[in-house]
């Protein structure tokens, strides 16, 4: 049996440990694949990718990470195990140019810098054109271009992404995740949180829909998209989801 890249055991999680948000999730995410997690706000998506990353204490059930248990980790300590985490805000640093981002993404790596700047702008060519700018000088889709980028410095294996798509337009919402299906093809596995729920199971392998801090539906991403109980549970009973 395929032992998950990413196993996450019965977890709780909050940022109160007396007031849990996730009430015993579990997760798999195996080498390879795109791994998208779903629910309507509230239902503990983002809490689950910051317990994963460190940034929120655990108080029951595991996390590891090829079979290492890494529950507890801080944050800055998971490129260790190639695990890299882009945030939904605040992703770049807004007065440094793209390429001193990108610098910085390889910090704990000085030696693959040059090979991992050419891995990146293979992936996003645009990034070499804007590299002298600011980040902060960019569109929303730049920037995410930067941020994955910056990420992606670091060699990581799995890479781990809170709504990628926020505050995007349908179309640059669109150019990203054309992106992440590239990032997948050089060899990088992929868990994001999403609310874009249809585009980002068109390039998922697999899905989990959280509710209420539970796993309500898991599956194969075709049968998300095809399955009524998920608009349900995502939106509503009038989910765009469930019509699309």
């Amino acid at each position: 049996m395929v032992e998950p890249m990413l196993a996450v055991r019965d977890v709780e999680a909050g940022y109160n440990p007396s007031l849990p948000i996730l009430h015993g999730i579990s997760l798999d995410v195996f080498e390879g694949e795109i791994v998208t997690v779903l629910g309507p706000n509230g239902a503990g998506k983002s809490t689950l990718i910051k317990a994963i990353a460190g940034l929120l204490s655990i108080s029951r059930g595991s996390v590891t990470i090829g079979g290492r248990d890494i529950t507890g980790v801080e944050t800055h300590q998971l490129i260790r195990e190639r695990v890299a985490y882009v945030p939904q805000t605040e992703n770049v640093f807004a007065k440094l140019s793209v390429e001193e981002n990108l610098a910085l993404g390889a910090l704990h790596n000085p030696d693959q810098f040059a090979e991992q700047r050419r891995r990146v702008l293979d992936l996003f060519p645009d990034l070499e054109r804007l590299g002298h700018l600011a980040a902060g000088k960019l569109s929303g889709g730049q920037r995410q271009m930067v941020a994955v980028g910056r990420a992606l410095m670091a060699d990581p294996t799995l890479l781990m992404l809170d709504e990628p798509s926020a505050g995007l337009s349908p179309k640059l919402a669109q150019v990203v995740f054309s992106q992440l299906i590239r990032v997948k093809q050089v060899g990088v596995t992929i868990l994001m949180v999403e609310q874009n729920a249809r585009a980002a199971l068109k390039i998922s392998d697999r899905g989990y829909v959280l509710a209420e801090g539970q796993e309500k539906v898991q599956g194969d991403a075709r049968s998300l998209l095809d399955n009524p109980e998920v608009g349900e549970l995502y939106l509503g009973a009038n989910s765009r989801l469930a019509r699309s």
